[in-house]
């Protein structure tokens, strides 16, 4: 049959489904035995699932029901549901190790097996071909119709295009893996001895990200690398919704918000760097919020004094609408006004007088845009410096006094014309420098002149899939750890600013490996889902142990190797203002990332944890829910001798409730699917991998009497 296998409408099953067609949910092995509207068949009494993998519900019957919205209600309305029934035998496969609504059936000793043989992803096989050059590769994938950013929502029609120019009459065998690297989607059809364009329709329920493959039956032609992608896939995601667990937050300040971002790309119609609106739709599809805006002096007034003006609109447009907000940048000197007549970020200013009225002017600038476009944010923020420990370029030279003394000057003359501003600083690139230099100038006074802490968050001698953010937890020295930074950080916050501060971590990103090139074929489907992984692990750990903003640094791939989360399909070396990209797990993780938490104030990190399980507990605004990240990390199968292990398993007992209580809990994966998990005597029993799941729970008082709050961290 071309495309997906579909079983027929009047599918009825008498007796119990083939194990081959099993998945696995919170530990329990679901069997399939009827398509909706046909009767499941029992023997006795048994638990029956309705829905599909991701939305469902569970009820119990006897001998048999009807797989339909009338014994069920509609637990997924307009997809395409079943009926599973529960085995009597409870597997021992590890909710987690795969998504939920993709994992396997695994033995009893826990070794992964093939995955189910149902698609996830619903094909159906191609019609006539639509017309195509003559000139260009033998075979093409894309999937025309997306906002640009190649991303879908979930439960929407997907079209994947092939182009084909075969030497004669072939078969396309095309598959679709997950992030996993796990076949969500196989098939075949038939192409004529020309040029053309085969369009499959396909739908899927379930959020993440998707490597399309395809090669002629004939011959090994495969799909050719474009840009910083590889040769062989062609990729899409489909966008996670979370609102039936998690109903939308109302931000009564939008600087409640948490995430932010770095990179534009020029994705509408007619645009093209640097014309144009490069954040929307990237940034919300993303979940991103706050966006660097330019302030510096060297560039508002680089030939000379008193050029910009307060009182004009200044203001970039896309700015205008209020939904993205602005981190105002304050770093650089022109060379008019540095003591090496050239700009420099290396010394303070020959006149500080000048440097004060030029302030003035940008403080009373920004207080008169918070008012007009952004009227419920509480404070205007200013990052006066950026990776002052930076060699490229960046690198302080002056005296610590000066650098005081310009702090100084930065507070008091936007404090002047700003009475909502927060001046922060100092924005070192390793965020345990940040911590050396706060003690080191805190005699100086430094701490008199900040009113929070900006920061990079780089944690290691390159942040990437072989150097994870707990790679030195357990080296004797946990400072060098991500965890153990940050809280040597928001200690000495309270120490030297004041307690409260905000924190804002304005730039942390995960590259490959390092001495890894871009090429054909790099990277592999193995790293690109550690990748994954790591750059949300890091960010909730920015984020848990007490960041009240995170930046995810790169939008698409620039030419430092590997930091987009996107591929740069045009730049085969990556480049900035990109105009054609595709997602890599990175993206989708970081959608469902922001999905759940943002909107959240950080409770903090989960008391008594055993070594290597990381668990950080968030709260929604307003009283919301409690969403806990759990994850587990190993530094021997993280990479291992077969690279980075999506299976490595950690049990895990969270408490959610308390002791006595039973109930049910939403667990969802990396990528944003969700599963409801029974929880008894207030704990879920979970099984943990490297990959991030989230824990949603009602009982926040439970919660918060089992976490630890980061120093001076002051909830939004």
């Amino acid at each position: 049959m071309q495309g997906c296998e579909r079983a027929s409408s009047d599918e009825k099953a008498a007796a119990p489904a083939p194990a081959s067609g099993s998945m696995v949910i919170e530990g329990t092995t679901w069997l399939p035995c009827a398509r909706e509207g046909a009767t499941c068949a029992l023997r006795g009494t048994a638990r029956v699932m309705y829905g599909t993998a991701s939305q469902h519900v569970v009820k119990e019957f006897t001998d048999e029901v009807v797989c339909d919205n009338t014994a069920f209600d509609d637990p997924s309305p307009g997809a395409d549901k079943r009926c599973w029934y529960a085995s009597p035998a409870v597997s021992a496969a590890r909710p987690g190790a795969r998504p939920a609504s993709m994992a396997p059936v695994a033995d009893a000793d826990t070794r992964p097996s093939a995955p189910p043989a149902v698609p996830q992803l619903d094909c159906k096989a191609p019609g006539a071909p639509g017309p195509a050059t003559e000139s260009g590769d033998p075979i093409e994938a894309d999937t025309p119709g997306s906002d640009g950013t190649r991303m879908f929502a979930r439960g929407a029609p997907v079209r994947i295009a092939f182009t084909v120019r075969p030497a004669a009459a072939d078969a396309l065998v095309w598959q679709i893996r997950d992030a996993w690297n796990t076949v969500r989607a196989s098939g075949r059809f038939p192409v004529a001895a020309r040029a053309g364009t085969y369009t499959l329709s396909c739908t899927t329920q379930t959020a993440g990200y998707f490597a399309i493959s395809a090669t002629f039956a004939s011959k090994k032609s495969a799909l050719m690398a474009r840009g910083t992608r590889p040769a062989g896939i062609a990729t899409f995601g489909v966008l996670p919704d979370v609102s039936a667990a998690l109903p939308a937050v109302t931000y009564v300040h939008p600087d409640q918000h948490r995430f932010g971002g770095q990179g534009a790309a020029y994705l509408k119609p007619g645009e093209s760097c640097c014309s144009g609106d490069g954040y929307r739709p990237l940034y919300p599809n993303l979940g991103l919020t706050w966006v660097n805006d330019n302030r510096n002096w060297y560039m508002t007034e680089p030939k000379g004094p008193n050029t910009f003006n307060a009182a004009a609109d200044n203001l970039t447009p896309f700015f205008k609408p209020g939904d993205l907000l602005r981190l105002i940048q304050l770093d650089g000197i022109p060379g008019w006004a540095s003591p090496t007549h050239e700009r420099t970020h290396s010394y303070a200013p020959a006149s500080f007088d000048q440097y004060r009225a030029y302030l003035r002017r940008v403080g009373e600038e920004s207080n008169a845009v918070r008012k007009r476009y952004f009227p419920q944010q509480t404070n205007n923020y200013y990052q006066v410096t950026w990776e002052p420990d930076y060699e490229g370029g960046l690198p302080w030279r002056d005296s610590d006094a000066n650098l005081v003394a310009m702090f100084k000057a930065t507070h008091e003359s936007i404090h002047a014309t700003d009475p909502n501003a927060v001046v922060m600083g100092l924005t070192l690139s390793q965020l345990s420098t940040n911590t050396t230099w706060l003690k080191r100038l805190a005699p100086l006074g430094i701490g008199k002149y900040l009113d929070g802490v900006s920061a990079h968050g780089y944690y290691d001698i390159g942040t990437s899939p072989s150097h994870p953010p707990e790679r030195f937890a357990d080296s004797g020295d946990p400072a060098k750890a991500l965890p153990g930074a940050m809280r040597e950080l928001r200690r000495t916050m309270t120490d030297v600013v004041k307690p409260g501060a905000k924190l804002f971590v304005t730039e942390t990103g995960v590259s490959y490996d390092i001495g890894t090139k871009y090429g054909p074929n790099t990277p592999n489907a193995n790293v690109l889902y550690a990748q994954g992984a790591v750059v949300a692990r890091t960010h909730l750990i920015l984020l848990g142990e007490g960041a009240d903003v995170s930046f995810v640094f790169y939008s698409a791939d620039p030419p430092e190797v590997g930091y987009g989360v996107f591929f740069d399909l045009v730049n085969a070396q990556g480049g900035f203002g990109q105009t054609q990209i595709s997602p890599k797990p990175a993206a989708m993780s970081v959608a469902a990332m922001t999905r759940l938490i943002d909107g959240t104030t950080t409770l903090g990190a989960v008391n008594d944890t055993p070594t290597g399980v990381y668990a950080y507990a968030f709260q929604r605004l307003n009283g919301g829910k409690v969403v806990t990240a759990l994850w587990t990390h190993r530094n021997a199968v993280w990479p291992g001798a077969g690279g980075f292990s999506p299976t490595y398993t950690a049990n895990y007992s969270l408490t959610v409730d308390s002791p006595g209580k039973s109930g049910n809990v939403t667990v969802f994966d990396m990528m944003g699917n969700a599963s409801t998990m029974p929880y008894r005597n207030g704990r879920v029993a979970l099984a943990l991998t490297e990959s991030p799941v989230y824990v949603v729970s009602d009982n926040a008082q439970i919660m918060r009497s089992n976490v630890t709050t980061p120093a001076g961290y002051a909830a939004q």
